[in-house]
């Protein structure tokens, strides 16, 4: 009898370790989404409506002898997972991949594909009729998020405020900052270092409504549209005590060297929702999702397991569709000429092949950009 494995979350990692283990274990993927998402080409999405409907990929065809559970689990612990159906599944192995959670449009409310497109729709709306954008926080998220907004309405006023002195928390060599605040100021992009807002706008998030607000410098910021771009949390609701046993004070859960929950051989954790001393990029989570495969496929048959080396500091950011820089130390810097000829189609054929079996398991291709779900 086959052993079953339950991964639970169908993000950039839950679908690797599904698709690997399909041959070799009795695989349930448990995702509440109706499609997969494809969370690093959102930020365009949101500004061109030809990419609102790319992004959403059905499972059909991610496992040929598992299967796709449209559902969430609500309790997790070492050997079986509750769903909200009340159903319960049994695990040889459980492999955790639920990705992390934020606002909106970091992240898409909801789960259905309909109510996803719709939402993207009425974002780009809003986005058109504002006469002024307001964007807190300056990370991944809210520098490709200034990026496209500018160049899709050139000479619409954009504000970036971060409380950092220097962007990406200077990670990474100068010279990528340095890119970055050039391209964004040709763009319009007003950027604000080094200061915060003395409070939040009053008007809702994602709303189109004039506001002011001030900065702990004393300036008045106006605008009428105004979007937070932090504040990523790691879902722990549905754990288990034994599991939750392992959270660390950031949330994530600890794990050893092979991916596996600290105290549990048969549970392991992948993406973002686990503690390796690296960033949460697509291309960690996808390397880790093999590394995870790879370690069940020996506890399954016998073998050595396989040690996760984490990833150097490495990042490729778009600044709309001809914009952008990275850097990564197996690339060195990348302009936006090379930017934009690596990531310019956000890799969806990659992901399209892998999900609906044009393509044989894999991890996201080495030097991917932010996960935004993994």
């Amino acid at each position: 009898m086959a052993s079953r494995v339950v991964v639970v979350g169908g993000g950039y990692a839950g679908i690797v370790v599904a698709r690997t283990l399909d041959d070799v274990a009795d695989v349930t993927l448990v995702e509440p989404k109706e499609t997969f998402v494809h969370y690093v080409a959102q930020l365009r999405a949101a500004v061109d409506p030809a990419w609102a409907e790319k992004i959403f990929i059905p499972y059909d065809g991610l496992l040929s002898r598992g299967r796709v559970v449209r559902d969430a689990a609500t309790r997790v612990r070492p050997g079986s997972v509750e769903l909200a159906s009340g159903v319960r599944l049994d695990a040889d192995y459980v492999v955790l991949a639920t990705g992390s959670a934020g606002p909106f449009p970091t992240r898409l409310d909801g789960t259905g594909r309909g109510a996803a497109v719709q939402r993207l729709r009425e974002l780009r709306a809003s986005l058109d009729r504002s006469t002024g954008v307001l964007l807190l926080g300056a990370g991944a998220i809210g520098l490709e998020f200034a990026g496209e907004i500018a160049a899709a309405w050139p000479g619409k006023p954009v504000t970036l405020v971060d409380p950092a002195t220097e962007l990406l928390g200077g990670r990474f060599p100068d010279q990528l900052g340095t890119e970055l605040a050039r391209q964004l100021d040709k763009l319009g992009v007003r950027l604000l270092l080094g200061t915060r807002l003395e409070s939040p706008p009053s008007t809702p998030a994602g709303t189109v409504h004039p506001f002011t607000v001030t900065t702990a410098d004393g300036e008045t910021l106006g605008a009428d549209l105004w979007f937070a771009c932090y504040g990523g949390t790691v879902p722990s609701a549905h754990l288990g005590p034994e599991l939750s046993a392992a959270r660390q004070p950031d949330g994530r859960l600890a794990v050893d060297e092979h991916l596996r929950v600290r105290g549990h051989d048969r549970v392991l954790a992948v993406g973002d929702v686990n503690d390796t001393p690296e960033l949460k990029t697509g291309r960690a989570a996808g390397r880790q999702a093999e590394v995870a495969a790879a370690n069940v496929r020996a506890l399954i048959e016998g073998g050595p397991l396989t040690a996760y080396e984490p990833f150097a500091d490495g990042m490729i950011l778009t600044l709309g569709p001809s914009g952008g820089a990275g850097y990564a130390p197996e690339f060195g810097f990348l302009d936006a000429e090379a930017t934009t000829q690596f990531k310019g189609t956000f890799l969806l054929d990659h992901f399209r092949g892998l999900i609906t079996g044009g393509r044989n398991g894999g991890g996201t291709p080495s030097g991917s950009g932010p996960s935004r779900g993994a």
